[in-house]
């Protein structure tokens, strides 16, 4: 019901959008939480993890000019953040570092997730970032304290690489990417774009004893009350790199998403 009203009354969902960041403002107050904010212009020594994504697919049927000025906004986020360190008991927020999305620091309109439908509006596609930084973390001994991942599936498949899922929607300031570093080691993002991809590597000032291995479970369509939903699990496993025995199995993540596609069209 409080949907309907929000997406019924706009003026509604501005205010509850400025009550959110309100109090996520004063959430950030909290003195026992220290953030990741110094970059360095060398890379860490050990490699943990890379990852690429493509900067253009085909995304049903929205326009394609928003996939070009999705670019732009990834570059000037990515400025943000690049060779940023989370040193021990630190943790990173994607929006502490990157701020607020504005036309006046250079963002454009992109392609927007919101209110259960595919929007416009400026400094749109940046998840994309968020989605390659969650993924390089999973490898990782970083702990993810917050991620949230949308309500509804809205794209068929087009050239996915990772199971479905594994993103981490961002939207100033209070859905956040927050990544806890609960060890003595310190680790490093390094990110940057090609002509075709956004990339990314983790690094550490130490070697590290474990190996990371991810991967999906259970993955189905299903059909409930007339509409269709996907659902995926995703676990990890914890490897010892001196061994090779699997050290821990664990699920990370368990997926369940309205599908905003035909599903039976697109298999």
């Amino acid at each position: 019901m409080r949907q309907m009203l929000l997406r019924r009354f706009p003026v509604l969902y501005r205010l509850r959008i400025g009550q959110l960041r309100l109090l996520r403002h004063f959430k950030n107050l909290n003195p026992s939480l220290t953030y990741a904010k110094h970059r360095a212009a060398h890379t860490l020594p050990y490699s943990c993890k890379k990852h690429q994504s493509l900067l253009r697919r085909k995304l049903g049927t929205s326009d394609p000019i928003l996939q070009e000025n999705k670019i732009t906004n990834l570059r000037l986020s990515v400025a943000c953040m690049d060779g940023i360190l989370i040193r021990p008991g630190e943790t990173f927020s994607f929006w502490k570092l990157v701020g607020k999305a504005t036309s006046a620091k250079g963002y454009i309109e992109g392609l927007l997730l919101s209110q259960g439908g595919v929007k416009r509006g400026v400094g749109g596609g940046i998840c994309q970032l968020g989605n390659l930084l969650f993924w390089m973390a999973l490898h990782t001994p970083l702990h993810v304290v917050e991620r949230h991942h949308h309500s509804f599936d809205p794209f068929p498949d087009d050239h996915r690489v990772l199971p479905f899922g594994s993103g981490a929607s961002v939207f100033y300031n209070y859905v956040d990417l927050r990544i806890y570093n609960p060890t003595k080691t310190t680790f490093q993002f390094r990110l940057w774009l090609t002509d075709e991809h956004l990339k990314g590597s983790v690094h550490s000032d130490e070697l590290l004893p474990y190996a990371y291995h991810m991967e999906e479970r259970n993955h189905r369509f299903l059909e409930k009350d007339g509409k269709q939903y996907r659902e995926n699990e995703i676990w990890r496993k914890v490897i010892d790199k001196r061994s090779g025995n699997t050290a821990l199995e664990e699920q990370m993540l368990h997926n369940f998403s309205e599908v905003k596609y035909d599903v039976f069209s697109t298999t």
